[in-house]
């Protein structure tokens, strides 16, 4: 092999590692010791806001402070505190002394005529009520009903200009939505709190004779009870009630909220009749055990009574028949079985007098469909 022949072939391997080389530094300009120019992050646009503070400002002017005061009489404490006077006094003889007991809440605005929803408890037993507003102006109120089934109240004011709070939809809320409190806690003032729901539809925690709660972790605490939960857009969804405390401390995250669908039903009666009318059926039912739903092929629930002459008498339901559904309410779904008997037991608790519901029942092994027209509890029937 010749020189030049020998040249032109040693040529080929270093003209492929120089042009290797050039599109390597092309591509990885790191390898040329200059940095990469990044595209600064866009955000999603489809994502959240990043303050709430609109929401804020469109509800905190429905949402009002409460104090109420009460008169107490109650044996002087001064006699059986001091060793001198508990000596000649005992427990019975002890005189008496009247005092004033004060309390704090919350309550929403709901209505322009002056309607404020707020918890039973926040004004029971109350001889005075005051209400503070967001822009300042100081007010007597007006107790026009409780729904103590809910631990609810309805109050009313007489001021102009008032700025009711936006309904939102419960019944749409997803655990995980945003939720933010708004209150009087501690009576330190107005102040929001924010959190997510945790949970829907709890119940049996013994707060309430009805209990369909909205769950949340925005810190609530003494002093919110009657306050605003409200959504991402300012929107009520329900009506600050309860908070977890087992440990003496104040907020754990754990609070409880009755939805405003329900707490509104409750106020336009007491608006309307200055209490709850609560629809009457007539019947009594248990939950099945194993044993039942082997006997009847069914789960569901077991007629345990029917009432004289009441709506469902009427409509032909009889003792021992399996309820299997409800409107659209199934009780024979195993899946389910006791989230499903407490929306029928919801169902029922929220009717109002004149409402139709279906019933599905079986019995003798054949499937019934009856309407039932609710009425009016007996001993809630003016004369």
């Amino acid at each position: 092999m010749n020189l030049k022949r020998l040249l032109q072939f040693a040529a080929w391997p270093t003209a492929v590692g120089v042009i290797i080389a050039l599109l390597a530094m092309l591509l990885f300009p790191q390898l040329r010791g200059q940095q990469q120019v990044v595209a600064p992050a866009v955000a999603n646009s489809n994502t959240g806001p990043y303050s709430y503070a609109d929401a804020v400002a469109r509800a905190a002017p429905a949402v009002v402070n409460i104090y109420t005061a009460k008169k107490v009489i109650e044996r002087d404490p001064r006699y059986y505190t001091n060793p001198y006077y508990r000596q000649w006094f005992n427990n019975s003889n002890i005189p008496l002394q009247e005092r004033m007991q004060r309390t704090l809440g919350s309550g929403v605005i709901v209505d322009a005529r002056g309607l404020i929803l707020t918890n039973n408890h926040v004004i029971n037993g109350a001889d005075k009520i005051q209400v503070l507003l967001n822009d300042g102006r100081y007010t007597s109120a007006e107790l026009v009903g409780i729904d103590s089934e809910n631990d609810l109240a309805v109050l009313k004011i007489t001021l102009d200009n008032l700025l009711p709070i936006s309904l939102g939809q419960p019944n749409s809320l997803r655990v995980g939505d945003i939720a933010l409190a708004i209150g009087n806690p501690f009576g330190v003032g107005q102040s929001v709190s924010q959190g997510i729901v945790s949970a829907l539809g709890r119940w049996g925690l013994g707060i309430n004779s009805r209990e369909n709660f909205i769950q949340t972790d925005a810190a609530i605490n003494p002093g919110n009870s009657g306050g605003a939960l409200i959504d991402a857009r300012g929107n009520l969804i329900g009506i600050n009630t309860a908070i977890l405390d087992e440990t003496g401390a104040a907020s754990v995250g754990i609070s409880f909220a009755v939805p405003a669908d329900i707490a509104m039903n409750s106020l336009k009666q007491i608006a309307e009749f200055g209490e709850i009318r609560r629809a009457w059926l007539g019947f009594s039912a248990a939950p099945m055990n194993e044993k039942l739903v082997k006997i009847y092929g069914s789960s569901g629930l077991i007629v345990t009574g029917v009432e004289e002459g009441s709506p469902v008498e009427n409509a032909g339901l009889r003792r021992e028949d399996v309820i299997i559904k409800v409107n659209e309410i199934s009780l024979s779904d195993t899946n389910f079985p006791e989230r499903n008997i407490h929306a029928v037991q919801n169902l029922v608790g929220n009717l109002k007098p004149g409402t139709e519901i279906s019933i599905t029942v079986l019995r003798g092994g054949k499937t019934l469909e009856m309407k039932v027209t609710a009425g009016v509890r007996p001993t809630e029937v003016k004369t």
